[in-house]
């Protein structure tokens, strides 16, 4: 009767063993954002103008659960920070953005020994956060807006050690940043007076680490 007991114990353990995954990545962005590229270049650049693509770097906590051998679901919460600075003859221009991403994700898996490929996309909200502080102004300006972001992911982890795993993924992301506000401003563009919409497009990288249970 013992043994039964054990066995009947045993077996649901054993079914459903490593179905599920935490994660924390690093990552560096690649970013793309017209307006805000028009805007500091219209307005703060001073010969040094801010490129098509800029890097922010990136923090990822991850949780999934495998619903079959072939097929996770996952919710991820993200943040992205970003600066530009630079220097006139009244001081220094700073704007720094941050933004927290929350995704939910589906993926398709191939699996083996020691080792998983996954390939799949999701969706989910952003909320950023800008920081602005204009030359000789000893205060700064705080611009908050939410947004969507759909997200293509490739991800692989391989064994470095009984559940933990190495992991490494590529993103190619577009989030639809929407137009930033504070109390009673708006960043806009100088020569045409339109606001300042926070739409990239983003190539991402990411290492860090996969511990399954």
């Amino acid at each position: 009767m013992k043994i039964f007991i054990a066995i009947m114990l045993f077996i649901p353990i054993t079914i459903f063993a490593q179905n599920n995954e935490l994660s924390a990545t690093m990552g560096i962005d690649f970013m793309s954002t017209p307006s805000f590229r028009d805007y500091i270049n219209q307005n703060y650049a001073a010969g040094e103008e801010m490129s098509d693509f800029n890097s922010a770097v990136q923090f990822t906590i991850k949780y999934g659960r495998m619903i079959n051998p072939e097929f996770m679901l996952a919710g991820e919460i993200g943040y992205q920070i970003y600066s530009y600075n630079n220097f006139f003859n009244l001081g220094q221009y700073d704007i720094s953005t941050n933004n927290i991403m929350s995704n939910i994700l589906a993926y398709y898996v191939v699996s083996g020994e020691g080792y998983n490929f996954k390939l799949g996309g999701g969706t989910g909200l952003r909320l950023l956060y800008i920081t602005e502080k204009l030359p000789g102004d000893a205060n700064s300006t705080d611009y908050v807006s939410t947004g969507l972001g759909f997200l293509l992911r490739g991800e692989g982890t391989t064994r470095i050690d009984g559940n933990l795993h190495a992991h490494i993924g590529a993103d190619i992301r577009y989030d639809l940043g929407g137009k930033p506000k504070s109390s009673n401003n708006n960043l806009s563009v100088n020569k045409t007076f339109e606001q300042v919409e926070f739409n990239s497009l983003i190539v991402g990288v990411r290492l860090g680490l996969s511990y399954y249970f």
